[in-house]
């Protein structure tokens, strides 16, 4: 009977501290838990790298005609066999992360014919009666661009890496799962006279998936049977990481810009800076044969 109510209590407990995790469970992962007010999206650690980067000795007029999903890769069944498993919106990426860091004055190229015919509603409104003040006077030429930015998600790896672990004992365990994906991302700046390629960059970002298990199954007493069940998993969004690996990308091809001289720095003396050094670095480990972290 000490048996029993030993391991009653066991059960006990384990139910308790699977229910004290379920309170203490971040609500924001379980949107049906509370409805949350829309927010800026998060940001992973290159956002800060592209914020922290010396101010230029001029920005970079710069387009960007399109930014496409490359990798032919669709969602595994049964989520949906025609749904992608990247996003679709990687140019909006790469546009926004070229005017947060401050090194170019990025032109609109994607919605070029949206903003060509708007340029047409007011040259047909000029000289006329009643024309609004917007529409008064003379257009001027669009600014056209110094460098194109080209290139695409090119790769989406599934299952690069599994493994896990658990224990069980009578009838009292749990487990952990994960999985790693593998997203990589191509970035080209070209030279608009010449049409000469001035700098290609590959970068690639994992994307991490985990769960966590744990269960009762047991008897607590005869015919008395106690089974619980609880667990989480936590998924990377896959779009947050399409946007590191862009932002990543963007800064690597600022850093071999100052090294090959395609551009400078404001003050010659920022060229030590840290955030340069240390994508330096992370660029020379790749050349030399180390491996990513």
């Amino acid at each position: 009977m000490s048996i029993k109510i030993a391991r009653g209590g066991l059960a006990l407990g384990l139910a308790l501290g699977l229910s004290g995790c379920a309170a203490t469970f971040d609500h924001r992962a379980d949107p049906s838990i509370e409805t949350l007010a829309a927010s800026l999206t998060p940001r992973m650690s290159s956002y800060q790298d592209l914020l922290a980067l010396p101010e230029p000795r001029g920005r970079i007029v710069a387009s960007v005609y399109s930014f496409r999903d490359q990798t032919g890769q669709y969602k595994p069944a049964p989520a949906s066999s025609f749904s992608t498993a990247v996003t679709q919106g990687a140019a909006s990426m790469l546009v926004s992360a070229m005017n947060d860091s401050g090194w170019f004055i990025p032109l609109e190229r994607e919605g070029l014919q949206n903003l060509l015919t708007e340029r047409k509603i007011i040259r047909a409104a000029l000289n006329k009666p009643n024309v609004p003040d917007n529409n008064s006077e003379d257009l001027p030429s669009l600014l056209a661009a110094n460098i194109l930015l080209e290139g695409g998600v090119v790769a989406y790896e599934s299952n690069v890496r599994t493994g896990g672990a658990g224990a069980r004992y009578l009838g009292i365990g749990g487990s952990e799962q994960y999985r790693v994906d593998q997203v990589t991302v191509n970035l080209r700046a070209i030279d608009i006279r010449s049409g000469r390629i001035l700098h290609d960059v590959m970068t690639t970002k994992t994307i991490l998936s985990k769960e966590i298990t744990a269960g009762v199954y047991t008897f607590v007493d005869f015919r008395r049977l106690l089974e619980l069940e609880a667990g989480t998993t936590v998924n990377e969004p896959a779009q947050l990481c399409v946007l590191s690996a862009i932002e990543t990308a963007l800064i690597h091809l600022i850093v071999d810009g100052l090294d090959a001289r395609s551009w400078g720095l404001a003050n010659p003396a920022d060229d030590g800076a840290p955030v340069l050094r240390r994508y330096r670095e992370a660029r020379n480990g790749v050349d030399g044969g180390a491996t990513a972290g």
